[in-house]
């Protein structure tokens, strides 16, 4: 319909803006720019006594590398705008990160709170089973992970499917990432994406120049944050913020949200809320009817964690946030990215702040496809040295080490510890190409269109290097 808002167009209108940066052939970019693959699926599925028709989607948005890679949503607001816009993001992001990647999306269009587990763990076989006839899922063609509405027990279910219909497949359990421990998932898949919120922030807080700009100080500590979503991803970047010494001065959920200028305890916070099902009236916060009000909080940091387009033109004037930390995929609209670089607001990109899942998602498909434990063959070999070096430390100065601190020496790494250690250094890899990429081009006037280019001249640089032919 005219005048609707698509977010497929909304991507695509960030992508333009980045490309007259690089030098591809304008053919070259439309063919980056369009989704290669696109699934519409109408399944039937028995729900109790009754016959229900499912619609769901997957969206391949590129193939210059495989596998493709892309979480599954489940929502009733799902439609195909959205899962090719976010397939779209998803090569970008996969690209900044230098996670070899395809884009990838899927969405079945429920509401699963509706439904049972029985009826959902039907559902999601048989949207899986339609994923396996089509060639839409698969280790080295496209590996699907949790996302809005799903997590490990869904993505057990697809496992479960897919070797069911591929039996005797060696590396069928890298067809899916975010499962359970126990059937091939990673340490650290979880808190993932907010921990990699964190990181990508704090390295942009840590340089001196940007913050000078914003006339802030250096680092994280005494900042003023507010966080919109309490789910995974809200949830895990408010508890890291806090735990890093920043000031916790906004929560929101659908519900509604709660502001303290004096800080908010998280944890204090998440268990209010399991005792009386809603953030509202928590003991000594200010409750806020309106969830959509918290965005507007005096704050230094804003993470909007919950859905896309929640701040657009009409309400980016009002928000006073310096920093914005886009948790969520495209929480702004390109209107609002206009208002914040009049206002000199500093938007920190969805399409590589929020990488964390996908990028601790391919350390879990690496994990399946070798078929080992992350920190099994060096652990116990690489404590031993540490003793030898400490027990001679302590033999050469005749003083003996504190406890605490000789456990921290000693310690090698579990398979947690490695995960963190290559988000880390991801998060803070990408984050400085892209101030780079974005100071070395005084044209560019925001970190969005800096991160789009730094993509584009990634994926285009392998388009040209296949050539036009398969």
């Amino acid at each position: 319909m005219a005048g609707q808002y698509s977010f497929f167009d909304a991507v695509c209108k960030s992508f333009d803006k980045a490309a007259k940066f690089t030098p591809f052939d304008q053919g070259l970019l439309e063919q980056i720019k369009q989704c290669n693959s696109v699934l519409r699926m109408n399944f039937p599925v028995k729900i109790g006594d009754r016959i229900e028709v499912i619609k769901a989607y997957r969206v391949q948005h590129s193939q210059h590398k495989l596998p493709c890679k892309g979480g599954i949503r489940f929502s009733d607001m799902v439609n195909l705008d959205e899962v090719m816009a976010l397939a779209a993001l998803m090569t970008y992001k996969c690209a900044i990160v230098n996670v070899p990647f395809g884009g990838a999306k899927g969405g079945i269009a429920i509401n699963p709170r509706n439904y049972s587990a029985y009826d959902l763990e039907r559902i999601t076989r048989r949207y899986t089973t339609e994923l396996v006839k089509k060639k839409f899922i698969g280790p080295g063609e496209d590996v699907p992970a949790p996302d809005y509405g799903t997590g490990e027990r869904e993505m057990s279910w697809i496992l479960d499917t897919y070797m069911a219909m591929n039996p005797g497949e060696v590396d069928a359990m890298a067809c899916v990432t975010g499962k359970p421990i126990t059937q091939g998932g990673v340490r650290g898949r979880k808190e993932a994406t907010g921990l990699g919120v964190f990181y990508g922030v704090r390295e942009v807080c840590s340089m001196a120049d940007i913050m000078q700009r914003l006339g802030l100080p250096t680092g994280i500590a005494g900042k003023r944050v507010v966080v919109q979503g309490l789910g995974n991803v809200g949830y895990h970047s408010a508890k890291y913020f806090h735990e890093a010494g920043a000031l916790i001065v906004g929560l929101a959920e659908y519900e509604g949200a709660i502001s303290n200028p004096d800080g908010l305890d998280v944890e204090a916070v998440v268990a209010h809320r399991k005792a009386t099902g809603s953030i509202l009236n928590f003991p000594g916060a200010t409750s806020i009817e309106r969830s959509s009000d918290a965005l507007e909080l005096p704050c230094d940091i804003l993470i909007p964690a919950a859905l896309e387009n929640v701040i657009n033109g009409e309400n980016a004037p009002r928000i006073q946030a310096k920093i914005i930390g886009e948790a969520a995929n495209g929480p702004l609209t390109p209107e609002a990215d206009e208002v914040f670089i009049s206002k000199g607001t500093l938007v920190i990109p969805d399409m590589y702040l929020n990488a964390g899942g996908v990028t601790v998602s391919y350390f879990e498909w690496l994990k399946n496809l070798s078929h080992v434990r992350y920190g099994r063959l060096e652990k116990r070999f690489t404590e031993s040295q540490n003793i030898g070096i400490v027990d001679q430390i302590e033999k050469l100065t005749g003083h003996r080490i504190e406890e605490s601190a000789r456990k921290k020496l000693v310690h090698g790494p579990d398979e947690v510890d490695l995960v963190y250690s290559g988000l880390e250094e991801t998060m803070i890899t990408a984050t400085r190409e892209i101030i780079e990429c974005w100071k070395a081009n005084p044209e560019i006037k925001d970190m969005r269109t800096a991160s789009f280019v730094v993509a584009i001249n990634k994926v285009g640089t392998i388009y040209g290097q296949l050539g036009i032919f398969p």
